[in-house]
């Protein structure tokens, strides 16, 4: 006598997870890839500094942010001061 097939379903596959960027268009010298960000959680600052004209910005950060967090405070600026 032969066994009775399993009606189980497979188990659902995991999406893959992309990783957020940590590098940015420069809205001053509209370079693509330009601007670095370095989060320094211990003293809760982010900066972020184009390589190409040497523009930066520095925002104070809280335990969650992200690097796209921090680009997104210093686009919101640009666009305040002009």
């Amino acid at each position: 006598m032969g066994r009775r097939k399993s009606k189980r379903k497979p188990p659902p596959k995991r999406k893959n997870i992309q990783s957020l960027e940590k590098q940015f268009n420069c809205p001053f010298c509209n370079h693509e890839r330009s601007c670095d960000v370095i989060l320094d959680k211990l003293r809760k600052v982010g900066r972020i500094i184009c390589r190409v004209c040497q523009e930066s910005y520095q925002t104070t950060i809280i335990s969650l942010s992200e690097p796209v967090d921090v680009y997104n405070d210093w686009i919101d600026a640009c666009e305040e001061t002009n």
